[in-house]
């Protein structure tokens, strides 16, 4: 072969590049920023300066607290950088052990199991329990975590129901003979900021003797008296819901990680069985720690919950005041439909031009035609933050 031939590798990077090119043309290809300060309501960016934060899931502005950074610095210097392997090969930490037994006290639940990240706490449940006699039914607006499960899980059957329509949910479970039905919903649907319909659900999961998961990434800390999530919201109780997963890279400090709640024998098996268990290392002990000591700041008392409702509220009325009309919701997401994707990408640059970091999204990550400004608000806002993103969001989208 000569040396001048053109190889799989050379081909392979004309066509990525000529990807990109296309993306630039079009408006639709995204700047990453990088932080010079840690995540907060306002921070510093690299050639960009300070700006507001609309952007971030730190709903409870617990990323940055001195007490939840303390609890990590401690870990760190008591346990090490990570866990070297899997809890099985090479055990696990007491940090693991404490914030397991806290996610399940503050849930209700018999038991908790970390993992690296919510997605993998996702694939770890479906992977584990379906078979060649399970069935899975799944909203359509699922989070991209719950669908790729479903595809890595390979059940016997699966149906898609539109987005909330649990008219068309029962009809699918009646008509199902599968021995297991897995009923998979997200608590907070992540880009429209509305919540499932738990109540609903939880009935028609009873009534066809389904197991109802709830991904509450974006409910927990946000909804509900204590933070609780969704269930809690709804005035539902602990055994409501069979199985949670979650995260603690959003109101839990912001950091990474995941979870599942649910029975005990449920834990102990995705312990034994789950491939994302099996085969990735565990949650390092640091972010352990550290989300321990955001969570018992949640559960101190609802003080932190109560300010990030104000807050959502107050926005909403500032954006009402200058003819903006976000999606109805109410969660911490506060979506702004603009149409097409390069409008949004476009309006989000021109906010960060004036100091107001939030990202627009567009398709595939949205459908086509329903671009948005995606605001999420904290609890560390400011009302003069809220105002001057308020004031820019009106002339960026004039």
């Amino acid at each position: 072969m000569s040396d001048m031939a053109t190889t799989g590798g050379d081909l392979l990077r004309d066509e990525l590049a000529a990807e990109l090119d296309r993306m630039r043309e079009a408006g639709t290809l995204k700047t990453i920023q990088v932080l010079a300060s840690p995540q907060g309501p306002e921070v510093t960016l690299r050639d960009r300066g300070h700006a507001i934060v609309l952007s971030s899931n730190d709903y409870l502005g617990l990323a940055g607290h001195p007490e939840v950074i303390a609890a990590g610095h401690a870990a760190l210097d008591s346990y090490g950088a990570g866990t070297a392997s899997v809890r099985f090969i090479c055990g696990l930490f007491e940090p693991h052990l404490k914030l397991e037994a806290d996610l399940a006290e503050f849930l209700g639940t018999g038991a908790a199991l970390t993992y690296t990240s919510c997605w993998n706490a996702n694939h770890a449940v479906l992977d584990a329990l379906c078979d060649a006699e399970t069935e899975v039914f799944s909203d359509a607006l699922n989070h991209a975590s719950i669908i790729d499960a479903i595809r890595l899980a390979r059940p016997a059957a699966k149906s898609i129901y539109p987005h909330s329509d649990l008219a068309e949910l029962a009809g699918a479970l009646a008509a199902s003979n599968a021995r297991r039905k897995l009923v998979v919903t997200d608590g907070v649907f992540s880009m429209e900021g509305d919540l499932a319909r738990l109540p609903e659900l939880v009935q028609h999961c009873r009534e066809h003797g389904a197991v109802l998961i709830v991904d509450d990434s974006h409910g927990l800390g946000v909804l509900g008296a204590r933070g609780g999530g969704t269930a809690e919201h709804f005035g539902l109780g602990a055994d409501a819901v069979d199985i949670t997963t979650g995260t603690l890279g959003k109101a839990l400090g912001g950091a990474t990680g995941g979870f599942v709640a649910g029975d005990e024998a449920l834990c102990r098996v995705l312990e034994q069985r789950s491939r994302p268990q099996l085969f990735s290392n565990g949650l390092a002990p640091t972010v352990a720690a550290s989300s321990r000591r955001a969570l018992g700041l949640l559960a101190a008392g609802p003080g932190l919950v109560d300010r990030l409702r104000a807050n959502v509220a107050v926005f909403r009325g500032l954006l009402g005041e200058r003819g903006l009309e976000p999606l109805p919701g109410d969660s911490a997401i506060v979506p702004l439909i603009v149409g097409e994707t390069s409008v949004a990408i476009d309006a989000s640059r021109r906010l960060l031009d004036d100091g107001v970091f939030v990202t627009g999204f567009g398709f595939p990550v949205v459908p086509e035609g329903t671009a948005r400004i995606r605001a999420q608000i904290s609890a560390a806002h400011t009302t003069e933050q809220l105002m001057r993103a308020a004031d820019a969001l009106a002339d960026a989208l004039a």
